[in-house]
């Protein structure tokens, strides 16, 4: 994992890919070295910066010649004019990468340059789609990879068709798993970037304006410099709520051009479809069966009478598969293994459905001498409903699965202590900005530090008879998350409410609506949130091949919403449970963690005065300003 950005200044970008201009902003600079404190956390391994120079005499565009320059000038702020004392047209990229390295046999710094003057930061895991060796870095391997791409541009011309050079949208439409990428393509003078189909990377991006031409894109927000900030922010530790926007998932080119604008270098913006066909299919989000005749559901109904149906089976060999490609040993994890009590994988861990699911499949997948966070976090110490039925998880865990070392990780705080902390996660969780976002932001920022207590007068000790409680902290640095599991098998009250409206037309097209903005809603505050603790988020319900299978089971295999909650929804997940041997966690309903955790009920009460005066005023909804109680 890594936390990328990048600087550019002095390129007039024009495009026809943005449907509308960008808003205008508050005029803010700030300093590469104000970026590279954001992503420091996100990557404490390593922190790098890599510049590039483009520099264009008066013959235009054939003779822009690049410069590369490993640091320098770290700390100087950028919106330049672009000229130097000669007259010529100069524009530069700072390229910042802070990484958590978990792949490859080698210690890596990033950003990542070839013999050609190519230059990488990347943020992801290639899980499948190209053939990588167990022992190597997948940011090495990609560099590779697209250094053998085309350079003619946009799109492969009929002689790199003949050569066999692939393109550089269809190397990233390959891909299989999370990423977000920046890349500049020397030869071809292109810069591209862009995230993953389903945006589980965070990638932020500032457009520039006629105001200001800064072009921006960081995994993170910095916190600007205090003088530059109005009262709100200056108040409450935000940037612009503004300022920045989740950049839309696909691949996007920035090709430079130095013969377009006078003074100016210019960028010609382009957004590009990905290439692979399967993955286009899944973002479309279409499943062939939706609404069941009458015969369809009798056949489904008699054939659950007698045993867990077909399409639970599969399911659960796609999320084994799944689980398994997320957590496989890797050549740094066989280093890091010879540390006493490395621990390599935890879950975020309500005792819910979801999370018992992944942790009875991790069980399955991770050799049995590792051991087993599972973290919880509770506002409420001992009766948030998430830790009691995390306890109760725990013991049907032990069940299934004795041999296994597992250590609850419990994670107690009260809102009213966390006043920096707070304020560091609204500057995480922007350009989100409802309370909502902030107390999901700050239960996940909580969880995922990992830092919290077990049971036993010894740590070593899981033995719930021992009601002594000891400090620990997890050192795990991959985090298995449930997301993406409501979304695709019905398990919000929404989905209940549109099936009640809509029938399963009604359903579909919810459940469709969520995961075709799951990248804006979710996962890149999410991952931010998780991030900034040096741990990286891999969600298995998000992998591309779980999507496809339960695209391709009918609806009404999916959820049938017609039973009450603990039973009809996300059935098949149910299913699933039933079949690992989690036969009390395949009846536990749904709750989503602001509420499990109970922080929901202590921000209403803090910032509302009450939970019936924050659901009078659809609290999770609200927008935090500058009255807010947290700050």
């Amino acid at each position: 994992m890594c936390g990328i950005a990048l600087i550019v200044s002095a390129i007039r970008i024009t495009s026809s890919s943005l449907t509308s201009p960008p808003p205008a902003t508050e005029k803010l600079s700030f300093s590469v070295d104000d970026v590279k404190e954001a992503l420091r956390r996100r990557g404490p391994d390593s922190l790098g910066v890599k510049k590039v120079s483009l520099q264009r005499s008066v013959l235009g565009r054939n003779h822009i010649s690049s410069s590369f320059i490993a640091a320098g000038d770290e700390g100087q702020e950028f919106c330049s004019q672009g000229n130097d004392n000669n007259g010529e047209c100069t524009a530069q990229l700072h390229f910042i990468g802070a990484t958590l390295q978990l792949r490859g046999s080698n210690p890596l710094v990033q950003p990542l340059v070839d013999a050609s003057g190519n230059v990488l930061v990347y943020n992801g895991e290639i899980f499948g789609g190209l053939d990588i060796a167990s022992d190597c870095n997948d940011a090495e391997f990609l560099l590779q990879t697209l250094g053998r791409c085309c350079s003619c541009g946009y799109c492969a011309t009929a002689q790199c068709a003949r050569s066999g050079k692939s393109t550089v949208p269809d190397v990233l439409s390959t891909i299989k798993g999370p990423w977000a990428i920046i890349y500049w393509q020397d030869s071809s003078r292109t810069l591209w970037f862009g995230r993953d189909a389903f945006g589980r990377r965070s990638l932020l991006v500032h457009w520039p304006t006629q105001d200001d031409c800064t072009f921006l894109l960081s995994s993170v927000s910095p916190i600007f410099p205090t003088e530059q900030t109005s009262e709100y922010e200056t108040h409450n530790g935000l940037s612009c709520p503004s300022y920045w926007e989740e950049l839309p998932c696909g691949i996007y080119s920035l090709d430079v051009d130095g013969s377009k604008s006078n003074g100016h270098m210019a960028g010609e913006l382009k957004l590009h479809e990905y290439t692979n066909s399967m993955l286009k299919e899944l973002i479309k989000w279409e499943r062939t069966s939706i609404e069941p005749n009458s015969e369809d559901l009798q056949i489904y109904k008699c054939s659950t009478q007698s045993t867990i149906p077909v399409p639970a089976h599969v399911l659960l060999n796609a999320l084994h598969e799944s689980v398994l490609r997320r957590t496989s040993m890797y050549t740094i994890y066989q280093v890091s293994s010879t540390k006493e009590n490395f621990v390599p994988v935890a879950i975020l861990f309500s005792g819910g459905l979801d999370s018992m699911i992944l942790a009875a499949l991790l069980d399955q997948c991770l050799d049995q001498s590792y051991q087993i966070d599972l973290l919880n976090v509770s506002f409420d110490g001992q009766f948030a409903p998430d830790r009691i039925s995390a306890k109760a998880g725990l013991k049907e865990l032990k069940r299934v699965a004795p041999s296994r070392r597992w250590r609850l990780v419990e994670i107690d705080s009260e809102l009213s202590d966390l006043v920096f902390e707070t304020s560091h996660v609204m500057s995480l969780i922007n350009p989100a900005n409802t309370y909502m976002d902030l107390n999901i932001g700050i239960a996940l920022w909580l969880a995922a530090g990992g830092d919290g207590w077990v049971s036993g007068a010894n740590i070593d000790d899981n033995d719930d008879e021992n009601p002594a409680r000891a400090k620990y902290k997890s050192t795990a640095r991959i985090l298995l998350v449930g997301s993406g599991a409501d979304e695709q098998c019905a398990g919000y009250g929404r989905h209940r409410t549109s099936y009640r409206r809509g029938s399963w037309l009604g359903l579909h097209e919810e459940m469709k609506l969520d995961m075709q903005r799951i990248w804006k809603r979710n996962l890149g505050r999410d991952d931010r949130c998780i991030a900034d603790n040096g741990k990286e988020a891999r969600f298995p319900f998000l992998d591309e091949d779980v999507i496809r299978v339960l695209l391709n089971f009918p609806l009404w295999e999916i959820a049938n919403l017609d039973q009450p909650s603990g039973l009809g929804d996300k059935r098949i997940l149910r299913e699933v449970a039933g079949l690992l041997g989690l036969n009390e966690a395949a009846i536990l309903p749904k709750r989503a963690i602001q509420f499990g955790s109970r922080i929901a009920r202590e921000s209403n009460r803090k910032n509302f005065g009450s939970n019936r005066a924050a659901n009078q005023a659809s609290a999770g909804s609200v927008r935090i300003d500058k009255r807010s109680n947290y700050s």
